[in-house]
């Protein structure tokens, strides 16, 4: 399995507001134990892989589930063929190697464990959203400030954006992720949001507490 990683669905600090499609991630949580990680993998999904195999279907590619933790052990939320966002933006920095490799493996059946390797850090997103998100993400503000960052700690993706007449400007609701990598949380928890402080935008709006411990 991939690094476990917590995403945080609602607008506002504190899990308060509307809910979204992600304000920021953390991998890996360490709450996530490897005995409890074995329990989700056996009780959620293998169940699904196995069913699908037994009706001549088999699954070949990427599983995501959403868990949730209860009193009576991890539930499944959701299922998705495919990574989850910002999850893998913040998950597949972590990764050592081949990823091209590895995806072709998977396609072809060719797949390893050791063709996955994960590097010992800590990664956290944050995700910049638009004025007016999620119900009227507003359009067109200008975007400054993303054009010298230390691409080895961290990264930036671009999502709702757009080159308008003026330069880059907001083009969507979640504007752009903002992963910062560190040997521990708290690193890569700070390396995040410095740069979350030097891009600017008018109306920019995100979560001040996405890896706070």
């Amino acid at each position: 399995p991939l690094p476990p990683a917590r995403d945080h669905k609602r607008l506002e600090e504190g899990d308060r507001g509307p809910n979204t499609g992600g304000m920021g991630v953390i991998a890996p949580v360490n709450e996530v134990t490897p005995a409890l990680l074995d329990e989700i993998v056996n009780r959620c999904m293998q169940p699904v892989v196995n069913e699908l195999a037994r009706r001549g279907t088999p699954f070949r590619g990427l599983l995501y589930a959403g868990i949730i933790l209860t009193a009576d052990g991890p539930k499944v939320l959701e299922f998705n063929a495919r990574f989850g966002d910002p999850e893998a933006q913040t998950v597949l920095p972590l990764l050592e190697g081949d990823f091209l490799g590895a995806l072709y493996a998977c396609a072809t059946d060719q797949l390893q464990p050791d063709m996955l390797r994960w590097r010992k850090r800590y990664a956290v997103c944050v995700v910049l959203c638009a004025a007016g998100y999620p119900s009227r993400p507003r359009k067109g503000d200008l975007i400054r400030g993303v054009e010298a960052l230390d691409e080895d700690q961290v990264l930036v993706f671009h999502a709702g954006t757009a080159v308008g007449p003026n330069g880059l400007c907001t083009a969507g609701g979640r504007v752009l992720g903002v992963t910062g990598l560190g040997s521990t949380l708290k690193q890569a928890r700070e390396r995040a949001y410095t740069t979350v402080e030097q891009i600017r935008f008018e109306g920019k709006h995100f979560r001040r507490d996405i890896g706070q411990e």
